[in-house]
């Protein structure tokens, strides 16, 4: 397996782990040291944690790790895991010395994939702190497409979903996206193999499909959803990593636009059913000091995660 051109950015490992018979995952983002982070949510039905401790004015501006998860509720206990394993080691912050035990800080956001045909009945023992503790083990500068980590279970509309990534160059400077889709929406125009995202297509990398000749988007205004889940059963999940060095309220302008991504890729998107939540992490120390380009750099934010949305679905078919 090559090394996928967003460790280009540097800074950070990924680590993923998922269980074939629950048919759920988790991915893990490990930055080298304290990243600076910021989260933006979207969605009406998301699930979170320590959301609140990156909101503006708080103490806390970076992170050790980012979870993304499968398994709704009970997913949230991957962030214990990696917490746990972080925590072993003495990365986090340190209130005092031993045995005073460190603090890492390990925001979350979760999926729901817990009506797709995996065994769910783990009673009182959810494989989901155990995944996230076997993903960081495993991390590296390497990741799977499609079916994998927290995608492994995901679906998107009525295909499957999955875990894509996707990079981008903005001058000296880098952007990429690792997202986990899961929309309610269809990443598809009605009545065609074309995605939604195929303008931002680089090099085929999603099959290479353009709207039918003569195809018009009037055709997906009356089209209805021919399906419905639940609130809270969907959700887009993901981060963005750039080498930009940014502040925590510049990270939080990426990550707002960010969110456009998942509108190019999947319509509807943002829906009160869905759990959208995107955070985004500085990883480097390139300037990007000018109201312009923070503005072209969320730009290429929203473009690699349309990119990497369909790249999970993509690969999720494949």
């Amino acid at each position: 397996m090559e090394q996928h051109p967003i460790f280009d950015i540097g800074g950070f490992r990924l680590g993923q782990a998922h269980d074939e018979a629950v048919n759920t995952g988790v991915t893990v983002i490990l930055p080298e040291q304290a990243a600076t982070c910021a989260v933006d949510v979207r969605g009406g039905g998301p699930g979170t944690r320590e959301i609140m401790a990156l909101q503006d004015g708080g103490l806390i501006d970076s992170v050790h790790a980012v979870v993304l998860s499968g398994g709704s509720v009970y997913g949230l206990a991957a962030a214990d895991g990696v917490t746990a394993w972080l925590g072993e080691q003495r990365i986090g912050y340190a209130p005092g010395p031993e045995p005073v035990p460190v603090s890492p800080i390990v925001p979350s956001a979760i999926l729901f994939d817990n009506a797709n045909g995996g065994q769910k009945l783990w009673g009182l023992n959810p494989p989901f702190r155990d995944l996230a503790i076997q993903a960081c083990e495993g991390a590296e500068t390497r990741l799977s497409e499609g079916k994998a980590g927290a995608g492994f279970g995901a679906t998107a509309g009525l295909y499957a979903g999955g875990l894509g990534a996707a990079v981008e160059s903005v001058g000296d400077v880098k952007i990429g996206a690792i997202i986990a889709a899961n929309p309610v929406g269809s990443p598809y125009m009605p009545g065609s193999k074309c995605p939604w995202a195929w303008p931002y297509e680089v090099d085929n990398e999603f099959g290479g499909q353009q709207p039918p000749k003569g195809y018009s988007l009037s055709e997906a205004k009356d089209t209805k959803l021919a399906f419905l889940k639940e609130a809270g059963q969907s959700t887009v999940i993901g981060a963005i990593v750039t080498d930009a060095g940014l502040s925590q309220k510049q990270l939080r302008r990426i990550s707002i636009m960010a969110q456009d991504g998942i509108a190019m890729a999947v319509q509807p998107s943002h829906t009160l059913l869905d759990g959208d939540t995107i955070f985004a992490l500085s990883t480097g120390n390139k300037p990007c000091e000018t109201p312009v380009a923070l503005a072209e750099l969320g730009a290429a934010a929203a473009r690699v995660v349309a990119r990497a949305l369909m790249r999970g679905v993509y690969f999720a078919q494949a």
